[in-house]
């Protein structure tokens, strides 16, 4: 089931959420684990440790799966943020350091009204800084994070060598880090002044 549209995820979660549904919870792992092990992975973890992540948070994904709510992102996205968070808190008990300037956007928690805006705010960030990268920068990272498609099927789709797209991934990670702390700044600038 790893071609789960984002229809059938929704429907995945929305039956963990409402009956407890195993065989919906089974599916869902089947079509995002790959995912989202690679995306641990490509937050800093080892491959060790970006297995017990997901094992975390398909837990956390049984357990709240009722928080889960499709008006306000697609089920791939909510499922990102858990593993996120999840890397956040290993971060934190010192499992392993890297904590990208992104890592402190998004958190869960606060009201519905705060979600809602912290996540238009957050799109119309992360559209920000993908307008900034080359063209063939934004493409890998739109196969990468939008696309949930591994290293060797963007280099597959776009007919070019695996170094050729870890390099450009690599380079737009760093381009997007940098653009971040340089908009956090400012963000913390304009927030002192009004104060």
């Amino acid at each position: 089931m790893s071609n789960a549209t984002p229809k059938i995820l929704e429907n995945l979660l929305l039956a963990i959420a409402q009956k407890q549904d195993r065989e919906a919870f089974v599916k869902l792992f089947e079509a995002t684990s790959s995912r989202l092990k690679a995306f641990a992975m490509q937050c800093g973890a080892t491959s060790n440790d970006a297995e017990e992540l997901l094992q975390e948070c398909m837990l956390t994904v049984w357990r709240k799966a009722h928080t889960f709510n499709p008006k306000t992102g697609t089920a791939i996205t909510w499922l990102y943020t858990i593993i996120r968070n999840k890397r956040i808190d290993f971060a934190r008990k010192g499992r392993y350091d890297t904590v990208l300037s992104d890592d402190l956007w998004n958190d869960e928690g606060g009201t519905e009204l705060e979600n809602d805006v912290s996540s238009d705010l957050d799109a119309k960030v992360a559209r920000t800084l993908l307008e900034s990268l080359p063209d063939e920068q934004r493409q890998v990272v739109y196969k990468v994070y939008f696309e949930g498609k591994s290293h060797s099927e963007i280099a597959a789709d776009l007919d070019l060598p695996l170094g050729t797209i870890k390099s450009r991934l690599r380079l737009a990670m760093k381009k997007l880090d940098t653009l971040a702390k340089e908009q956090m700044t400012w963000l913390i600038i304009i927030l002192t002044m009004n104060f």
